[in-house]
């Protein structure tokens, strides 16, 4: 991998001297140019756990990827860089109030000065901006304030809030996984009809003050609080792939 190029795909190339502040800076840069998304999932393109083959759609392909690869090659740079990081799995409850299938989402931790933060690029519309601390501290970025609280020996959720109103996001234990060990799961998440990303086209990136969303036909944009939602047709919809998240099909 080569990290400089990697690091200029998401202009994070002055981010990299290990400290708290530039791993924020790292993953809030990440999230803002690098999108999450599922279009490969949809076209039934395999997507394999080989950092060579993801770091390829990433920097050369100018693509983004759903969590096993964004997260799987961020925590790749992250090594590199010479940070203390390692893969956790982690348990998705959805809005429903159900669970989705059991550790087949992956998220990073990141251990500074003794203190373990959870690391995530690649939650979708969700993914906090900046490390949180497993020591319940709140961290409030521009969309909301999150928190981690201790479930269990080596469980841990993390907690979403917003106009205070409290939900978990995800339950992750803190074991150091591979991201060959989310071969079920990545699989899971490509075929099967209970996955969240098999269904429509899902493509969501930040913005300095919001987010901007594609959903199958409908782009979804959030600036300040204030939302605007419209409807495209199937050329425009590529046109608006090119236009807001520099990606050609």
């Amino acid at each position: 991998m080569d990290i400089k190029l990697y690091l200029k795909r998401f202009h994070a190339g002055s981010f990299t001297e290990v400290s708290l502040q530039n791993l924020s800076e790292l993953q809030n840069s990440h999230l803002q140019h690098i999108p999450f998304e599922n279009l490969d999932v949809i076209r039934n393109r395999p997507i394999y756990l080989n950092l060579k083959t993801i770091y390829e759609k990433i920097v050369y392909q100018h693509r983004g990827g759903y969590c096993y690869e964004v997260n799987g090659l961020f925590h790749a740079l992250l090594c590199d860089l010479g940070y203390d990081a390692h893969l956790v799995s982690a348990t998705v409850l959805r809005q429903t109030g159900k669970w989705a299938k059991a550790d087949t989402h992956v998220a990073i931790l990141v251990n500074l000065e003794d203190e373990p933060y959870l690391v995530d690029v690649g939650f979708g519309a969700a993914t906090p901006r900046l490390p949180i601390p497993l020591n319940g501290d709140k961290k409030t970025d521009v969309t909301a304030t999150y928190s981690i609280s201790k479930f269990d020996d080596g469980l841990f959720d993390l907690v979403y809030e917003v106009d205070n109103e409290k939900r978990i996001l995800y339950r992750f234990n803190n074991e150091p996984k591979n991201l060959l060990d989310f071969h079920e799961g990545c699989i899971f998440n490509q075929v099967s009809k209970d996955s969240t990303f098999t269904h429509q086209d899902i493509v969501t990136k930040a913005t300095p003050t919001g987010r901007v969303t594609l959903t199958n036909h409908t782009v979804t944009i959030i600036e300040n609080d204030q939302r605007e939602k419209v409807n495209l047709s199937e050329s425009e919809k590529l046109q608006a792939l090119k236009d807001l998240f520099n990606i050609q099909l």
